[in-house]
């Protein structure tokens, strides 16, 4: 057993004096690890607070690299980080903070060829990811591997939180994600971050119970929200904890399983099929919309996203937003070419396909990539959000 320094001693040292935590519950930090999934959002903090608590190995999973937009609640990053790989970024700064801890960068994306040999390194794993694709294969990797999945997310003004497939008293383990939601919803249904928005300092909040749960299932030290979903709403500050139940239809761990691997994810949550395939043929790039623009050619352009959006950055396309488009047919032209544009061609795909099936359009055209293409590959001066 490796001692802890006197550096460490005093660097821990309002640890040490907890009467329920003292040497034995840092002891068990030390000797622990933990894999995190995104280092985004909720991935900062947890990242910020098990560093400095001790954690002794401490993985970092993220393929994506560090944009400006993320610097509105990714507290981790710094302006000087943008253009990095998130996950080499996320190791310095960690290690500047608790040199006595050991970092491993997974510069790679989280996919089923992976996912088990990634979470089989680790005592726990916490998921700090924001699609449910992902969230679904972290939490079939956990139960496969036989690790505990410390959970959250956040949409808007509202976060939850939860501990999934914990060991229990006589051998069994608590419910898992699938217990909570046994399907996904259906595409679409629930927006992103980036599609939906979200109060930048929510995933401080989440991230942060994302962390004091972890160290109490590495320390021992208290009661994990293991069957209980907890439920925070940021505008009201109020907070709700839900029973979770073990549901026998579970195909992992239910009464009679029928899954033994990971799956196929995308196809699961019914991830680009057929909404966007609906509209591929009938798609314009941003730089097709902009030769349009400068040959005159007849079009409209209407633009799906909310108001709060468009004041932030348009084309000076006519404002739609998708839960008013059945009662502004009128503004939608059915005689000339019509382009429909969101953020990042989600929404307009949606909108396309209720406009197409309820209302009989034939004339729509999907701008692909939405607003950051053109951004990207059109006029780099728009305001990014």
């Amino acid at each position: 057993m490796t001692p802890f320094s006197k550096a460490e001693l005093e660097r821990y040292s309002r640890h040490l004096i907890l009467p329920e935590f003292n040497i034995e519950g840092q002891r068990k930090l030390k000797q622990g690890s933990v894999l995190v999934i995104g280092s985004g959002g909720l991935g900062s903090p947890l990242l910020l607070y098990l560093a400095a608590a001790g954690v002794g190995r401490i993985g970092v999973v993220d393929f994506d690299r560090v944009d400006d937009s993320n610097l509105q609640r990714q507290v981790l990053f710094t302006v000087g980080d943008v253009g990095t790989p998130k996950a080499e970024a996320a190791a310095a700064r960690l290690r500047a903070l608790n040199p006595h801890i050991e970092i491993e960068v997974h510069d790679v994306q989280f996919t089923r060829e992976n996912a088990r040999a990634l979470v089989r390194q680790y005592d726990v794993v916490a998921d700090g990811t924001d699609n449910f694709p992902t969230r679904y294969l972290v939490n079939d990797a956990c139960v496969l591997e036989d690790k505990v999945n410390v959970y959250a997310s956040i949409y808007r003004f509202e976060g939850q939180c939860s501990v999934f497939n914990a060991p229990l008293e006589g051998g069994e383990r608590g419910p898992n994600y699938r217990d909570l939601f046994p399907s996904p919803p259906p595409p679409g249904l629930v927006p992103s971050c980036a599609e939906g928005g979200v109060l930048g300092v929510l995933p401080g909040i989440l991230g942060s119970l994302q962390a004091l749960e972890v160290i109490k299932v590495l320390s021992g030290v208290g009661e994990p929200l293991v069957g209980r979903l907890f439920l925070f709403d940021a505008t009201t500050f109020t907070t709700r904890t839900l029973k979770i139940r073990k549901q026998p239809g579970n195909p992992l761990t239910g009464e009679h399983p029928t899954q033994t691997d990971l799956i196929h994810y995308e196809e699961f949550c019914g991830v680009g099929a057929p909404v966007a395939e609906a509209v591929v043929s009938r798609e314009v790039t941003a730089k097709d919309l902009a030769q349009w623009q400068t040959e005159g050619k007849a079009h409209v352009v209407i633009d799906v996203r909310e108001p709060y959006e468009y004041a932030i950055a348009n084309l000076g396309g006519e404002l739609v937003p998708l839960d008013t488009l059945s009662e502004s047919l009128h503004r939608i032209p059915r005689d000339l070419p019509v382009v429909v544009h969101c953020r990042s061609g989600v929404r307009s795909a949606r909108a396309i396909a209720l406009l197409e099936a309820e209302h009989g359009y034939g004339n729509l055209h999907n701008l692909k990539g939405g607003i950051l293409a053109w951004q990207a590959s059109v006029d780099p001066e728009l305001a990014r959000y």
